[in-house]
């Protein structure tokens, strides 16, 4: 654990002007890797990556995934906002069919380290914010090949950014800490879902139509053939994606990590490039430094799309 106070099992650990407690800090969480994962390194990354996670959390609702037990526990996926968490921690109540849910919110290293310590593995984040949940600010594709090999989702993500290209959509990738890439544009935030899903579908069937031994918008696995599926189910209302950053639930605690471009060509790329521990030098290169501040309309890349289709 780095920096802070120890007391019998449990130590401190100073985030901006407040300390976090961090119970159990030997708990182990990974037991596949050597040495084990434990709590406290879980606690370590998050502290040693918030500079570069946080901008991509503040303001969006999350889904957490926790296993206070480690990845031989039981899973929980956490929408509600318990009311033991500090008053501090941020919440935002938004509706639901039936009601309402009250996520939690990261603003700052103080809930980061606070959300490690219940054991949040992974944090998964709305495409919009909860101060217009019905306006997205992110569009993703996400790119999940049919097996192992990475080579389908390299071919994959370099013709979705030329088409992109094509529309005039920047664009940033990210590999998922699973087995494939998200690619992600930024938007402006005057689209609703709707509007967003439906250009994402759009978009992913004129790819698919491009080259459809290779690339699928089958939602069924069993009618894929083996092709690389191009999901755009992520663009909607309350669905989540992984945040950049956020270790994965998986063997080895592979990270979620943004890329550049160029690092596509890098034959020693796959969707687990990265885990806890290795991935610091890969955000410190700043890597989607290149991605406009401001997101872009869809207005004229829809029209863009109609004329190519």
């Amino acid at each position: 654990m780095s920096g802070g106070e120890k007391r019998d099992d449990v130590r401190t650990v100073r985030a901006g002007r407040r300390t976090i407690e961090v119970h159990r800090p030997g708990k182990v969480l990974f037991p596949d890797r050597r040495p084990p994962l434990t709590k406290a390194g879980l606690v370590d990354h998050y502290h040693d990556l918030a500079p570069y996670m946080l901008p991509e959390l503040k303001g969006r609702p999350l889904m957490l995934e926790r296993h206070p037990d480690g990845l031989a526990g039981p899973r929980f996926m956490q929408k509600n906002t318990p009311a033991s968490y500090p008053e501090w921690v941020r919440r935002a109540e938004l509706p639901k069919k039936g009601g309402t849910v009250t996520h939690t919110v990261c603003d700052g290293e103080p809930t980061l380290l606070y959300l490690a310590d219940q054991a949040c593995v992974a944090f998964h984040r709305w495409q919009s914010r909860a101060d217009r949940p019905d306006h997205p600010d992110r569009l993703v594709f996400d790119l999940d090949p049919p097996g192992d090999d990475f080579e389908p989702v390299r071919s994959a993500a370099r013709q979705l950014g030329e088409l992109l290209a094509e529309l005039r959509l920047p664009a940033a990738l990210m590999t998922t800490g699973s087995r494939g890439l998200h690619v992600i544009v930024p938007l402006d935030r005057r689209a609703g879902f709707d509007e967003v899903r439906d250009f994402a579908g759009e978009t992913a069937d004129l790819l698919a139509a491009r080259d459809p031994d290779h690339l699928t918008t089958e939602v069924r696995t069993d009618a894929r053939g083996g092709r690389l599926y191009l999901d755009i189910q992520r663009n909607a209302y309350a669905q989540t994606a992984v945040a950049p950053y956020s270790v994965r639930a998986k063997p080895g605690a592979p990270v979620a990590t943004p890329i550049s471009w160029d690092q596509l060509s890098d034959p020693a790329l796959h969707g687990q490039r990265w885990s806890v521990g290795s991935v610091l030098e890969q955000a410190e290169k700043n890597p989607w430094s290149d991605l406009p501040a401001r997101g872009r309309g869809l207005g004229p890349a829809a029209r863009r799309l109609r004329a190519l289709r």
